[in-house]
This record gives structure tokens, sequence and C-alpha cells, in this order.
């Protein structure tokens, strides 16, 4: 069979396999179904050109190196015209791969179809989930599809990485350790914030570690984003066209959770959200803005319109951000602001600020009102919070130091931890402290 006839071939298989070809728990599976199509179609294939044609069906060029590149976060397709990447620390870039032709961006549409683990429709417009967690948002043009696809990182970054890529210090993880944690008695209630790109959901997804193994926790997102791994009693809820947000944040209830997280929150699903918290769940979850104040604003009015009186029972808002330094794109924690009540105005109290114009931050202040609440409820004294605190940041940079990075090893060592301080923080060596670390 010639290259022309092969091409052919492989047009009709992709026809055929379209809807048929989903969600294969391994690329064998899908292999074993690709050769039985082909076999079908036409017996007398040789098994040489299966295995071409099985290459050819599984590899997404010319973007399949962008597919692979852990450091791409989106992909752009702008149909026949040029392709576009998002690189993390650098920013959109035009690369040089494109489409020449529009039946060669139809055949790529095919394969994204074929190996969509789920699928949505509406009009023009697919959602599509591969098998690797990647999704790929397809809108059907008269020039050819426009495609973006969201990389899903197959290794997320921990805490650990943040802090070793500078977005935020050892204490501001630590102070992140004691709101997920809440010393196994009330765990903050949190929002991050920050505009599109910022680390939102990064930041969140690092926090997964530190959750303790007990906590039921339901996680309900727009598409799957966050990196559940680390927990056992989890479930994941995804909205789709026949049921919103605000219907799965409501259902959430039903489900017993202890902990709710929410990918993102930008609508009327706020008050349910808000509702979770009243009740005595614990809700986190990102939401689009720029400072702490900005949250606050976004929250009172529509279409979320929450009362300011219950808007204080959100602990903590922690601000991410891509800022500019020495010309390259960084992500930063800019703000972190624990509600203190409210007056005429909801009031904020920063702990933490970034200075955009000289790129140091401020000291990190202590907690004072999460702290309070956390020992009101509670035979802890707040020094006793404070002096938690400062060992979790030990501890963290003994981790680092040792090499216990990802979030699993991190996870495992706070189950242990958990369970056995004195153990735990004896297995990692962690050093004596001296008195100049304790002033």
């Amino acid at each position: 069979m010639d290259e022309e006839s092969l091409q052919k071939f492989e047009e009709v298989i992709l026809d055929a396999l379209s809807s048929k070809l989903t969600g294969f728990d391994s690329s064998s599976d899908a292999k074993a179904f690709i050769e039985k199509t082909i076999k079908s179609i036409n017996p007398t294939v040789t098994k040489e050109e299966i295995e071409k044609l099985v290459e050819d069906i599984n590899n997404f060029r010319p973007i399949e190196k962008y597919l692979k590149d852990e450091d791409i976060e989106d992909i752009m397709i702008n149909n026949t015209s040029n392709i576009f990447v998002y690189r993390a620390g650098e920013g959109q870039q035009l690369v040089p791969e494109r489409f020449s032709n529009k039946k060669d961006l139809d055949k790529l549409v095919n394969k994204f179809e074929m190996y969509a683990t789920t699928a949505t429709a509406h009009k023009n417009v697919y959602d599509v989930h591969m098998p690797n967690g990647s999704r790929v948002n397809i809108v059907n043009s008269p020039l050819g599809a426009d495609i973006t696809i969201r990389n899903f990182k197959k290794h997320a970054l921990s805490i650990i990485d943040l802090i070793n890529s500078g977005m935020l210090s050892y204490g501001l993880a630590a102070r992140l350790w004691l709101y997920s944690e809440g010393l196994k008695i009330r765990p903050a209630n949190m929002l991050v914030g920050g505009l599109p790109a910022s680390g939102k959901t990064t930041l969140l997804n690092a926090m997964f570690s530190f959750f303790r193994p007990e906590e039921r926790i339901v996680v309900i997102e727009e598409t799957y984003e966050l990196n559940t791994v680390t927990q056992e009693n989890c479930v994941r809820l995804e909205t789709n066209p026949d049921v919103t947000m605000q219907e799965l944040v409501q259902n959430a209830l039903r489900m017993r959770p202890d902990m709710l997280i929410i990918g993102e929150v930008r609508g009327a699903e706020a008050k349910d959200m808000m509702t979770a918290m009243n009740i005595g769940k614990i809700a986190m979850s990102t939401i689009h803005a720029s400072t702490s104040r900005d949250v606050i604003t976004r929250l009172e009015h529509t279409p979320m319109d929450i009362d300011r009186n219950i808007i204080t029972l959100v602990d903590v808002i922690i601000m991410a951000a891509q800022v500019n330094e020495n010309n390259k794109l960084v992500r930063r924690i800019t703000q972190v602001s624990e509600i203190a009540g409210v007056e005429t105005q909801v009031l904020l109290s920063d702990l933490f600020r970034y200075d955009y114009k000289t790129h140091k931050s401020t000291k990190m202040l202590p907690s004072v009102t999460y702290r309070d609440a956390l020992a009101g409820v509670s035979s802890i004294e707040p020094n006793e919070i404070l002096a938690e605190e400062t060992k979790r940041r030990r501890i963290l940079e003994q981790l680092n130091k040792i090499g216990i990075r990802d979030l699993r090893g991190i996870n495992e060592f706070c189950k242990e931890y958990y369970d056995n301080p004195d153990r735990a923080v004896k297995k990692i060596d962690l050093p004596p402290v001296s008195v100049t670390q304790e002033s």
C-alpha cells in the first residue's frame, strides 16, 4: 500500500473510530481496538502497515512535542493561521509549526474526539477531556477549528516546589499548612485569588498535601484540574451542560463532606459555599480578583450577592499574581489577608504584601484573628500556635534539604506527623532549635 493509499485508509479509520474509541484505560487497549478496526475494513493489510497506521493515529502532529512538554501550560491553534504556546515563566510564544490545510486540522480534531474520556458539545463548541487529564476546547469556524489545549501536569507542583521557585517563603508555606490543617480542630476557610495564569489552582493544589487523611473531601470543578492523588476519601465532581456548579455545590452538602473544594467560584454557587461554611464545613476555592479588597467586592456584588456579615465566615484570602522580575514572568504570593470583622465594610488585616516596584515582600506578620479563633475553640494557647507554626517552617526546610519534595512524599510525612509528631520529626533528623533560631 503506497503512502497516499495509507493516508486515505487512515482517514476512513479515523471516521470509523471517532465515535467508538473513548475511555480506554491503557494505550494497549486502544491499540488492540485500532488493529481490530483496521482488519475489519481491510483484512489484507500487512502487519507493517498496521503498525504505521497505529503510530500515525496515536501521534498528534505537529503539536506532539508540546503536549509532552511539562513547561507548556496551554497550546493555542488558531485554525490554519498559526500556533501559539504558553510557556511557564515566559508567556505566550509563536511556534514555527502550523497546519497547512483544513483537512489536516480536521484530522487532529478527530483524534481528540477519539481519545476523549468525556466530551460535551453545544452547537459548534466542543469540550474534550483527554485520558492524561488535558482539556481541549474546540470551536468550529469557516476557517477551520480553533483549538485551545490546557496541558495537564503529570507531576503537580508541591508546596516545596513553589518555595524553590520563589513563589512563597518557608514561613508563608508553614502558615498555609496551619490554615489547611487547623491543628485537627478547625482548618481555615480560604479563598485563593488572582488573575488568569497567576498560579491560583497550582497553589490550591499544593495545599492538598497538608489535608488530614481522615477528612472526607468533595472537589467540584468545571473541568478537572486539581490533582487529588494524595486523598483517599475524596469525591470529584464536574459540571456539564445539564448540571451547574451551583447544583453540584448544593448536592455536595448531602455527601457528608468535611471539606469542600471548589475549583473556582464565580456565581450563585458562592452563596451555597457560604452556607457550607455556616453549618461547620470547611470550604476553599479560587476566585478571579487582583487584591484581597477586590475579592470582597466580587463577593458582595452580582452575581454572588453575599451579605456583608456572612462574608466574615471566610478566614483568609491569599492573592497570587504573575509579575515581571528582570524581564522574566514569575509567580508570587502578593498578599495574605485575614478577615477581621465588619463595620461599614468588611475589615481586612493584611499580614503580608509584595511590592511590585522593589520586588520585595514585607515581613510575614503573625496571625491574630484566625490564631485567636483557633485558640478559642481549643485548649491551645496563642503562643503555642505560633510555636507550632515555627516548627512547621523548620520541618519544611528539612524536608527540602533531605529531598522529600513531591506531593505524595510531603503528604506521607504529614500523615505520620499527625499520627505521631515526635516519631516523624525524629525520622527526618530535624536539627535542634538554636537560640538564634528562636529569636
